[in-house]
């Protein structure tokens, strides 16, 4: 439970960053590349991958693993940029809760792909899950209808969140090869964002390779401990799949209503109500019952 914690706090910490980067001069695009940098770094200096005496290259050719990291190589930078269209055309309420409600597809894959035992009080922790989810993206002032474009990207945003919770969880399951995944999936991340910033001819600024570094380290602790998470739990994704996302949204609320002055509606107070009793059903009922 430590490991989701971390990762939580980690997760929310990176959101208050991206929240307070335009009043800092920070262009997002420009943090996001940075990010991989710093992310590279850390899982080289501190996670040591073993390519096992094999040039880079062949190591990616040869490795069992090679599709679950270049598929995170390319989906982590493209879903990104698949946000910030989402945001612009659908609004960041919706684009938010697209990432969010996404929980639906790693929970499916914990049962049909990860062979999840599906007990009783699983089923009412995944109900009170949803409910609480629901509660906790509830808006009172809803913007205008959505165009063609708008519905794109949230249904990429939808989906390709979903995805990377489920190819996480692969990683995890590779046990003392992830550290090789991560390294490989943030190269190939970087290379994408920086040739697509290159391609937008993008002008660089110190405040944004400042704001990437800083990301970059909350960025690579939350992805590393959500994996440690998933180890630790290795039978039960599902309580780390629905406490990652009920427990960065339920701080991300809190956290928003001390720091930011947001205000917190009756609604949203009972989704964290709500949240709380899917985390009690998801893993001390379902300890006390087994």
């Amino acid at each position: 439970m430590f490991n989701l914690i971390i990762a939580v706090l980690c997760s929310v910490a990176v959101s208050v960053l991206l929240k307070v980067a335009r009043k800092r001069h920070i262009a997002i695009q420009q943090a996001i590349a940075f990010n991989y940098i710093v992310a590279l770094s850390l899982s080289w200096f501190l996670l040591k991958p073993d390519f096992k005496g094999l040039e880079f290259t062949d190591f990616i050719a040869q490795s069992e693993n090679t599709p679950i990291f270049l598929a995170l190589g390319i989906l982590l930078p493209s879903v990104f940029i698949i946000m910030s269209k989402a945001v612009e055309f659908a609004g960041i309420v919706r684009s938010d809760a697209a990432q969010r409600l996404s929980l639906f597809l790693p929970i499916l894959a914990a049962f049909l792909i990860f062979h999840e035992t599906l007990s009783q009080s699983k089923v009412v922790g995944i109900v009170l899950a949803f409910v609480g989810l629901f509660c906790l993206l509830s808006k009172p002032n809803q913007q205008s209808a959505v165009d063609f474009r708008g519905v794109l990207g949230l249904v990429g945003v939808w989906f390709g969140y979903g995805i990377i919770d489920i190819l996480f969880k692969q990683v995890a399951k590779s046990g003392g090869a992830f550290p090789t995944t991560l390294f490989i999936a943030f190269s190939l991340a970087a290379c994408i964002m920086f040739i697509y910033l290159l391609f937008k001819r993008t002008p660089w600024n110190v405040a944004s390779v400042v704001g990437g570094i800083i990301l970059g380290v909350l960025n690579f602790f939350n992805i590393l401990f959500y994996i440690k998470a998933h180890q630790s739990f290795g039978s039960n994704p599902t309580l780390v799949f629905a406490g990652m996302n009920i427990g960065v949204i339920c701080l991300g609320t809190i956290t928003g209503a001390l720091i930011f002055k947001e205000k917190i509606s009756k609604v949203n107070w009972l989704g964290i109500v709500f949240s709380l009793c899917a985390i009690f059903c998801l893993y001390y009922l379902d300890k006390i019952l087994a």
